[in-house]
């Protein structure tokens, strides 16, 4: 009869037959009969994941003042399948946190008052380290869902787009925020039907990213191409587009939307159908936003580029999770 330490022995050769191919040397070389098994696990899990100085800082500075969760740690549940994600690193989250709460949260604070933002501002954000690319070749930046939950991609990016200046953090961050934001304005209160009536036969859902529809959309009332979607998309982008730029840019893209024809003797006329299509859009937008959330678009602009101004000039600490104690 085998006594158990030699069935213990077989044992622990069989396993280690088993697991060696996919292991390779350092599964073979840790077997051994004479090694004793360990009573505990080798992997140690983290039993207090809010542990960390950064979780800290978000429960003081982000969840009890604005009832808001950010999701830094990649969980199954919470990423979106269907698309390969990363996690978000510690560093850049910490990073992120910080440019969110001073050009979204406070931001918001400074123009509509801080019970705004604490009553309408998502309830989840996501970080997700990577974009979700799709098959067609675009990438998603951020979405919304119901009103609660914003998943915010590309977050180990952060430090290189804050680098390449106030433009390139707008539209790869914060203009997003801006856009999924009015998604969730919209869903609490609707917008007007009369947006949807004045380009309602010329929206191409999935086709927005395709030629032709992927150039000279402001000539036919569009922002931009991503607007052509519908108009729940096309209204978001109205708003976070124009917040997020300067006025002279704002311009530029009017004067886009103006369709110039030469004739034979080299007259110029010019059409405003399109550029007017985009004053009436931008007239309504500015109109919702006013009345049923007390947010003056021009103010806005003016605190979202100080603020933008802030972090790409170094004016922020961008990675103090320091709780000041009162």
């Amino acid at each position: 009869m085998k006594t158990i330490k030699q069935i213990h022995t077989n044992i622990v050769r069989g396993l280690c037959l088993l697991v060696a191919p996919l292991f390779l040397t350092p599964m073979l070389t840790a077997c051994n009969d004479d090694d004793e098994i360990q009573k505990e696990s080798i992997i140690v899990a983290d039993k207090d994941v809010s542990n960390t100085p950064f979780d800290e800082w978000l429960r003081v500075y982000i969840v009890e003042p604005y009832n808001l969760k950010i999701d830094w740690r990649w969980t199954y549940n919470d990423v979106r399948l269907g698309y390969y994600t990363v996690p978000a690193s510690y560093e850049s989250a910490v990073i992120l946190a910080h440019v969110l709460k001073h050009c979204c949260l406070e931001a918001y604070d400074e123009v509509a008052g801080i019970s705004f933002t604490r009553s309408n501002f998502p309830k989840q954000i996501v970080f997700e380290g990577t974009w979700e690319y799709n098959n067609n070749g675009t990438k998603v930046l951020g979405t919304a869902e119901g009103g609660k939950k914003i998943w915010l991609a590309g977050v180990n990016h952060i430090k290189e787009n804050i680098a390449q200046g106030a433009g390139q953090l707008n539209s790869q961050y914060l203009k997003t925020m801006h856009h999924e934001f009015t998604h969730i304005l919209n869903q609490t209160s609707p917008y007007q039907v009369a947006f949807k009536e004045l380009t309602k036969t010329t929206y191409v859902a999935d086709s927005w990213s395709k030629e032709p529809y992927n150039v000279d959309y402001r000539k036919r009332g569009y922002i931009t191409s991503y607007a052509q979607h519908s108009p729940g998309e096309d209204y978001a982008e109205l708003y976070s587009v124009y917040v997020t730029s300067s006025a002279e840019t704002w311009q530029g893209y009017l004067d886009e939307a103006v369709i110039t024809t030469v004739n034979e003797a080299g007259a110029k006329t010019y059409d405003y159908t399109y550029q007017n299509i985009l004053k009436k859009k931008l007239d309504l937008v500015r109109t919702y936003m006013e009345k049923t959330w007390g947010i003056d678009m021009d103010q806005m602009r003016e605190v979202l580029a100080r603020r933008l101004n802030d972090v790409v000039n170094g004016n922020v600490d961008l990675t103090d999770v320091t709780v000041v104690k009162e």
